[in-house]
């Protein structure tokens, strides 16, 4: 009974992103296997120049991330926003060649901001606000986003699920609250790890626990 009511639902889903967008047709996918989906909670990205400025010395390693070459850092950074502050944000590992801010739509509320839905390192036109350590400050005029939903994928992922990179898909959520996401960009680089990203908003709203898993439901034609 249940599978039977998230095969309408995905059923109702896909017609309605064919009658919405007249100029693209959706296709149905092959879904049935599992994405892992994994939560992203606020964190930094900084240049070289910023990491100096904050810590005077290199970041530390702490452990590595799911993706390949991505890791935590022991650094913690304060976010300073027009009107509020988050305090021991995460940052990131390695340096980028603009540092970024990723954030909720909560967060940046909290912030005082209205920040853009963005792919990362796409931080021109972005707000900006201060990042600050116990031994530095750094005023960022821009690269304050929220990161859009996305799934990496290797090459080899993306000929299986028949998606290229930069496409949009839509993805079944299996929570408490099971729900469709629509616009989610498709990543494909050869050191990529098939995994989902979303932000705690996006996965409280779906009520999401751990290992999480969604299933591409439809794919736009054009990438």
């Amino acid at each position: 009974m249940e599978q039977k009511i998230v095969n309408n639902i995905i059923k109702k889903v896909m017609e309605q992103m064919a009658s919405s967008t007249p100029e693209t047709k959706t296709v149905e996918s092959s879904g049935e296997e599992a994405i892992p989906v994994e939560l992203s909670g606020r964190h930094v990205h900084l240049c070289e120049e910023d990491i100096k400025e904050l810590y005077g010395a290199p970041l530390t390693f702490v452990k590595e991330l799911s993706q390949p070459g991505q890791y935590l850092c022991k650094e913690r950074v304060r976010l300073i926003g027009p009107s509020g502050v988050i305090d021991n944000v995460a940052v990131l590992g390695p340096a980028r060649p603009k540092s970024q801010v990723e954030v909720s739509l909560t967060d940046a509320r909290i912030l005082g901001m209205k920040a853009p839905v963005r792919q990362s390192g796409d931080v021109s036109g972005t707000p900006g606000l201060v990042l600050a350590s116990s031994t530095g400050l750094v005023g960022l005029k821009e690269g304050v986003m929220v990161a859009a939903r996305h799934i990496h994928m290797s090459p080899e992922d993306g000929a299986r699920f028949g998606v290229s990179d930069n496409q949009r898909v839509a993805v079944h959520l299996d929570g408490d609250r099971p729900a469709v996401l629509k616009d989610v960009i498709v990543r494909i680089h050869k050191d990529f790890k098939l995994a989902m990203h979303i932000d705690f908003d996006e996965a409280n709203g779906c009520g999401l626990g751990k290992n999480a898993k969604g299933r591409i439901v439809a794919v736009t034609e054009e990438a």
